[in-house]
Parts: C-alpha cells; structure tokens; sequence
C-alpha cells in the first residue's frame, strides 16, 4: 500500500510530512487535501508530492480529505516548486501555493461557544470575563479567537483558558470561509406556454403581477436575471414567481457568470508594421528557439535602446509561439503598464489576452485563473505573480523591462525573483525566456557576455518618423543636456527647474507639445524642521522623517503609512518658526503651474493611482492630450510609449544615488536611461533636461551620453573590486523586535554563531558580515538589525545552522536597506 508525502500549511520545519492513504481513496501527486497535523491533529491543508511504497517505522494519520478531485498541480509544478524551496529557503507548501488558484488557501481557526450545560455559579468570574461571556452569548454561533482579541485584546486569551477550563466556554475549530468562488445568478425565461399564454384576457387582470413579469419575458426570450427582472418589475415577489413557475408559464434556473476583467474595455484590432533588419534577426532567432524540440534551450536577452521596438519583437515572437499550437506568459514590472501592454497585445490576438494582479477583484481573480488553466487565452498579461499562472502548453515567457526590482518578491515569502525562477523553466520545462531592457540588470549582462544568456541587440529606433534623423543622434535617441544645480545657485536661480529646463518647457509647450516631469519622490516637501533648534519631524513609529502632503494637508511616513496633522510649533523647543523643506512630485505640479500659468498638469504616483484603474485612466487623459506636463514618480520611467512627448525633465538625478545600498548607482542609471527614453518616440526629436549636484558621477555621465556598455564596465570594476554580485552571492538576514536590546542581542548572538561554525569549518567561500542597524533602523515599531552572508557557501552555512523563525532570509535581496 502506497503512502504519501504531503507539504502541510505549517511553519514546521520538515519539508513534507507521510501520511497513509485510506483504502477508499484513490491520490496521485499535485492534488491538494486535508491532513491532521500538529498537536491536537489540526485539520491542516497540504499537498501531495510524492508517493512511496515503503512504510515509516512510527505510526501514521490517514489522510482526511481531498480537496479537488484532479490534481492541480503537474510534475514540472511540483519540481519547481521543490527548487523554490531549497534556493529561497521558504516552506515547501508556501511555494507550492504560488501555483494555486485564488482563494485556495484556507485555515481551521479557533472559535469558542458558550458550554450548553454551564456551571449554575458565575461569582468566581471577574467583570472582564463576564463581559466576554456576555459578548459570546450574543450570538449562537461561535466566536472566533481573532475576532475576541481585535475586541478584547490579545491578553484575553488567558482569560479565554480559563472559562474554558472552569467549563464556561467550549472550545471549537472552524474552517475559514473561503475568500472567494465561483459566482452563479438565478435566470428566469417564459416558456413556450408563457410565451403563447394571452394575457390579455380578464382573468390576467387581476394577475397584475404575474402579468407584468410575462411581459416583461417577453421582451427578452433568452431570460434574464432575476435582480433584472425584479427592477423592471417593481414589486414582484417568490410566490408570484413560485405560481408561475408551478403553471409552467416561467422556468428559473442557476447559470455560472464569468466575471471578466477586460470586459469593459475594447481594442482596435492592430497590424503589424514592417521590421527592421535588427528585429528581423531577433524574431528569427526566437522562432528558431521555439521551433527546437530539446527540453532545455538558452534564454535569450533582448538588449535595445529605448524605443527600439523590443515590444513588437515580443508580439512577432508570440504569433510565431501560437502558430506551433504554444501559448505565452508577458510579464510588465508595475501594474501601471498593464493598460497600454494589454491594449497592444489585445490588438494582435483580439479575446486571447487574460491579465492576472493585484488589482483585479478576488472574484475576477478566480475565473480568470479558472479559464487560463482550461486553455482559452494565448497569452497572459501580468507583473511577477503572473509567472505562476497555469498556462498549458507553454511555449513562450517574455520578462519586459528585466531590471526592474518590482520583479522580486518580498513579503510574504518566498522572496523570489521572477527572472531567477522564470530562468529555471526555461532550463527545465522547455519554454522559451525573452528578458526585454535598455539597460540590462548588470547580473544579466555579465550572464550574457559569459553566454549564458543570447544576446539579440536593437542599437536604433526604427526610421519611419522624422525624430530619428532630426535628434543628432544616430539611434534616434533624444539629446541630453545636464543642467549642473550648483551652477544655477551660484548664479542666483534659486526655483527647482534650471534655466535649461526653463527654457525647454516653454519651448516645448509653445509648439503644442508634452512634457514628463521626473522627480522620484512623492509630496510637497520631504521634511519638516524647526528654524531654531534644528529638530526634524520623524514619524514615531519608523524614525523616518515624515513627509508634507499639501492635497491632506497631512504629514505622512512613507514607510508605515503613519499620518498626522503638520506642526503649528516645534515639539522640541516651542518655537513657531517651522520650515517646510525638499521638493516631491506635488510640490513639482505647483511650481509648474506657477511658472506657466494656465498649463494642465497632471500628477502620475502613488497617491493619484490608489482608486481601481487609476493608472488607465491617466494613461488614457495624457495620451488623448487632455494635459500638457505629466510630473510623476519612476511610474513614469517604465515602458510607456507617449508620441506627443518631445520633452523629459529630471528634477533631481541624485535622490537615491547616495543611498547605503551597492545597487544604488545602477538604479539611478537606469532610471536616468529610462525616462530619457520617453521624449521623442513619436514624429519630432526628442531633447531631455538631467538636473544634477554631481554631474562627474559615472552614473549620471554615462546615463547623459546612454551609453550603457560604458556605465556596466565601471559599475562591474566596483562590484568586483567590492565582491558585489554578479562576482559573489549575498544572502540579507534580517532581524526586526519591538525592543531594541533584544534586536541588537538576538542579531550578535546569531551572527557570532555563524562566524564561528564558518571558521571551525574551515568555510573560505562564505563572509559573515555583521551585524549592523538597518538603515531604517526603526521600521513599524520594530528595531531592525541585519546580518549579510557573501559567497557561494551562505546557503550551505545556513542550511547547517539555520535562524529561528523570526528572522527574514532574503537570498539575493535587491538593497540591503
């Protein structure tokens, strides 16, 4: 008799656990089912991932349940799934869940009820647990624990214990409703004797009613749903329905409804323009990929200059994949640009397009999932998590914009890197990776000058409009003036916009056309401090400074969301003289506006795009020309294709430049790079405006000249000098308490344990490095203290001693922050 591995919905530290197989059930690996688990045999999800004929010397649990009778998962699925385990050190269920569909996971909780027979005397009690007694009384149906502590407090469950224990309360495990499901709507339709019944005899006279809802049919054979009905039938009530129905005049039934996120939207069917000679040859390499039968091929890395046309060669690519009976994934780095990504593959492969993200209803979220798995899409649409979808028969993944670090995942775990595990497909699943960027992660680079990776290059924007020949540019990229801010101050500008870019935006706006404002910060002013003692408003939480918001006219932690009212005087010394300091995108509107009066702006970052299709919505006012300057966030810097746009002006090239974090001057490079790259992608050249503080930083120079053959080689010389990656891997251990003592304790024993298992193993290909303080030392009230491991043996180190519970392992962490 067989028994089965299964990886439980536990923090338990064994990766699967064996269970037996009631004789009556019939299990293969990937299908999901109920296991007792734990003290007590909590009923506990988990999946099925292997099955074994040799029988364990210690007693076994059966198997409860099963959860669906098909598996959901394939071999290939519970492969990767094992290989996200031992990379990213994750539970083996949490990465197996990544491939489930939505509304999956569900917990047992702890519920209480009264006793029914209680003990007669209640004067033992306190007036705390008569007041919870009371309060669970109110309803017949138990009371969750959580819902006790959020009323309560957490301390209340001592007190819970001992009711229990003196038999007032009865303890119970429920099953959490599920988060979502499918949706169904009742349908009611005359039928042919209602149809045909004349209703305009006398006896239908004082039927009014029933009158009315036949009428109402009639105008509509096919049926409609009752909610519909009943609004273009006031009044109508069950037994009205109930008497029809039982003369046969009306027949209800219950029809599944598909809720579809694109159903609101409609696309223009597109056609494909003629390639150049550069996008020719990277379709034809990409074709010849997927045309090789062999498991494992060679990802490919398509490195163009912005505007270069990397999305057509996605689009050309995908056909070539659909035409071999394949299917494909998309990935974009922010939801922002799921709009405009949808649209263009929408017009190529009209009603074959799904999206999957956060953005979308759980609801929307399940059938969507539901409907790729069955096989209805040719491509699906998507940021990180979009990587798991359950495409069938795929053939074909694109990573757009492969540098971006929305790709890496960090709470909850597993903190993956969609390009990593995206990789490991490839090499074993057979699909074909296409990573997509104008400046390339350093990482891929060096893995491509290593040919690890095919590197298939766009050196040129395409030549069908005039901005190619008339930017002086030989790629048709836009011309780039540094505008050097000490300068400016010594002549006395003392505005936040240059005289360069002063000029440029009246320029520009004169003739009719757009301009991006950059500046990646959000707000009015970044901090707020006092004029005479010199104290900085910092949130109490985070110890971060607070920022200005003048829309609230609140200050607000960037960090934990904390807000509160501006100062009317200095919390330190009383003084009345507080200043309002640094510039965000809201601030940058208002200067604008003030500088050009009469100009539209529109504001593109966190705080305009909360609402449900924000983004979409401003794409859709600035592409249709509804506003003159678009001032925003690195939103701006990600993949958008603006025509009108002929101008970019950066307020600030050096906000993150300085930060503590060996990626910094990569970051601001590409991001420079980037949003360069949105002027003059249309018929007119395009010209950009980098302001600066340290205009010789290889960073800003390089991303002046977009040169990024020029900035990888000093910005590798510095990792390699410093042991950065790509040159050797780092793994951020991370340790956050309430109590800073016992932060800095727990953080000093840990690391002093794993220094001195390194040097007693005689380890020479791993550091131990720590700790220290985080840069935010104080995150959400938790003092936060950080070891680093550099080099190959981190992993085996920890795999030998491995952290409590309360640490955070971040293999491969995008900053060290």
């Amino acid at each position: 008799m067989p028994f089965a591995e299964v990886a439980v919905d536990s923090a338990a530290p064994e990766k699967t656990y064996t269970f037996s197989i009631p004789g009556s059930m019939t299990l293969v690996p990937g299908q999901a089912v109920w296991v007792p688990f734990g003290r007590g045999s909590q009923l506990t999800q988990g999946i099925v991932f292997n099955l074994v004929e040799q029988e364990p010397e210690f007693p076994l649990k059966p198997i409860t349940s099963l959860l669906e009778t098909q598996p959901l998962l394939s071999q290939a699925t519970l492969r990767l799934a094992r290989w996200l385990s031992d990379y990213y050190l994750t539970p083996l269920f949490d990465c197996a869940a990544l491939f489930m569909p939505p509304g999956f996971r569900q917990r047992v909780r702890t519920a209480v009820a009264l006793m029914p027979s209680r003990p007669g005397s209640a004067a033992a009690l306190n007036d705390r647990q008569r007041q919870l007694l009371e309060y669970v009384g109110l309803t017949h149906a138990p009371r969750d624990m959580t819902e006790l502590a959020q009323r309560f407090g957490r301390r209340i469950e001592a007190q819970v214990r001992s009711l229990i224990k003196a038999g007032h309360l009865l303890q119970v495990s429920q099953l959490e409703r599920p988060r979502t499901g499918p949706k169904f709507v009742r349908r009611i339709a005359a039928t042919a004797l209602g149809l045909a019944a004349d209703i305009a005899t006398p006896q239908w006279s004082r039927r009014f009613r029933q009158r009315a809802v036949l009428e109402a049919l009639r105008l509509t054979p096919d049926g409609v749903e009752l909610g519909d009905l009943r609004s273009r039938a006031p009044g109508i009530t069950a037994p009205v329905l109930e008497s029809l129905e039982g003369e046969g005049l009306v027949r209800t039934w219950e029809e599944r409804v598909v809720r579809d996120p694109l159903a609101h939207r409609s696309f223009q069917e597109g056609f494909a323009p003629p390639l150049t000679s550069d996008q020719t040859e990277a379709v034809r390499q990409i074709a010849l990929s997927l045309a090789d039968p062999s498991p494992a091929k060679a990802p490919f890395l398509l490195y163009g200059i912005t505007g270069s046309g990397k999305t057509e060669v996605y689009l050309q690519a995908l056909k070539e994949c659909v035409a071999r009976g394949k299917r494909g994934i998309v990935l974009v780095p922010e939801i922002a640009l799921e709009p405009q990504t949808v649209a263009r593959f929408s017009a190529r492969f009209p009603g074959r397009v799904a999206v999957l993200h956060s953005g979308l209803t759980p609801g929307e979220a399940y059938d969507e999932w539901w409907r790729i798995r069955a096989g209805e899409f040719d491509v699906v649409v998507g940021p990180r998590s979009a990587l798991f979808a359950p495409q069938p028969d795929l053939g074909l993944i694109v990573i757009d914009e492969e540098h971006e670090p929305t790709y890496k995942q960090q709470d909850p775990p597993p903190r993956y890197h969609a390009r990593a595990v995206a990789m490991q497909m490839a090499q074993t699943s057979g699909p074909v990776l296409v990573l997509g960027s104008a400046t390339p992660d350093v990482e891929s680079y060096v893995h491509g000058l290593q040919h690890r990776l095919r590197i298939l290059e766009l050196p040129d924007r395409p030549t069908g409009g005039g901005a190619a020949h008339a930017s002086g540019d030989r790629r048709g990229l836009p011309s780039v003036v540094v505008a050097d801010l000490r300068e400016e101050l010594r002549s006395g500008n003392r505005s936040i916009f240059s005289r360069p870019l002063q000029s440029a935006l009246v320029e520009t706006l004169h003739r009719g056309q757009q301009a991006i404002l950059f500046l990646n910060r959000r707000g009015a002013a970044t901090f707020i401090q006092c004029r005479d003692c010199g104290a900085v408003v910092r949130c109490r939480r985070c110890e971060s400074t607070m920022t200005y918001h003048s829309a609230q006219e609140r200050l607000q932690c960037h960090q934990c969301n904390y807000r509160v009212g501006p100062p009317e005087r200095c919390r330190e010394c009383g003084s009345i003289r507080i200043k309002f300091l640094g510039a965000g995108t809201q601030r940058v509107a208002t200067e604008v506006e003030r500088f050009l009066p009469g100009i539209r702006v529109l504001r593109w970052d966190r705080d305009t795009t909360a609402a449900r299709g924000a983004h979409q919505a401003l794409l859709q006012q600035f592409s249709g020309h509804e506003a003159d300057v678009l001032v925003g966030t690195q939103m701006v810097a990600k993949g958008l294709d603006l025509p009108s746009v002929t101008l970019v002006g950066v307020v600030n090239a050096d906000v993150n430049l300085y930060l503590p974090d060996f990626r910094a001057a990569e970051r601001t490079f590409q991001l420079l790079t980037q949003v360069a790259g949105r002027a003059g992608r249309g018929e007119h050249p395009g010209r950009v405006v980098i302001q600066t503080y340290t205009p010789d930083h290889y960073a800003i120079a390089c991303a002046a000249l977009q040169d990024y053959a020029r900035f990888a080689h000093y910005e590798l010389a510095f990792r390699r000098r410093l042991g950065y990656p790509p040159f050797q891997r780092l793994i951020r251990l991370l340790y956050a308490d309430v109590d800073l003592t016992r932060a800095r304790h727990e953080a000093e024993g840990y690391a002093r344990l794993l220094g001195q298992a390194r040097a007693g193993a005689g380890y020479d290909d791993v550091q131990v490095l720590g700790p220290t303080p985080g840069y935010f030392r104080r995150l959400r009230g938790r003092y936060r203290w950080q070891v680093i491991l550099k080099g190959d043996g981190g992993q085996r180190l920890l795999e030998q001693h491995p952290p409590s519970r309360a640490w955070i392992v971040d293999p491969d962490p995008i900053q060290v922050l």
